[in-house]
């Protein structure tokens, strides 16, 4: 999941979307009442919501404001959600480059490290008060 602005005006040759936060889960499947409870959790009524046009985010209409879903070409995919594409493809290079070896266990954690590296890039000052948060906070299942 992403939280993301448009941008009217984005320079010569920049994407039009800004990419603000994200946030990733593992899930175990991709049956509509999975994804619907996911959504319930982590998106506020208010948001409009842009999807691919899965039959298992069918319902997500009723439980945001607005759910545009839209059937694409897999060849344009990183047209529709730029940002999102990008991200993803980042994720998947830390993987590759950093974890050479992928855990399933571990998997949570690499996802929450990822999140973590790329939400922080607009923290500027309050980047040390965010960590001490985070590090006061954090609970492991280990």
């Amino acid at each position: 999941m992403s939280e993301s602005e448009f941008v009217e005006n984005p320079c010569q040759g920049k994407k039009t979307g800004l990419l603000n936060h994200i946030t990733m889960r593992i899930i175990s499947d991709m049956r509509a009442d999975t994804v619907t409870n996911i959504v319930k959790e982590q998106i506020d009524f208010q948001a409009e919501l842009t999807a691919d046009g899965s039959t298992s985010r069918n319902k997500l209409g009723e439980h945001v404001k607005s759910h545009d879903a839209l059937v694409v070409k897999p060849a344009d995919w990183p047209k529709i959600l730029p940002r999102v594409h990008v991200a993803i493809g980042n994720l998947k290079r830390l993987l590759l480059d950093t974890h050479h070896q992928l855990k399933k266990e571990y998997l949570k954690y690499y996802l929450c490290e990822f999140c973590y590296k790329f939400n922080r890039r607009y923290c500027g000052e309050k980047l040390f008060d965010g960590l001490v948060k985070v590090a006061v906070t954090w609970t492991t299942d280990f």
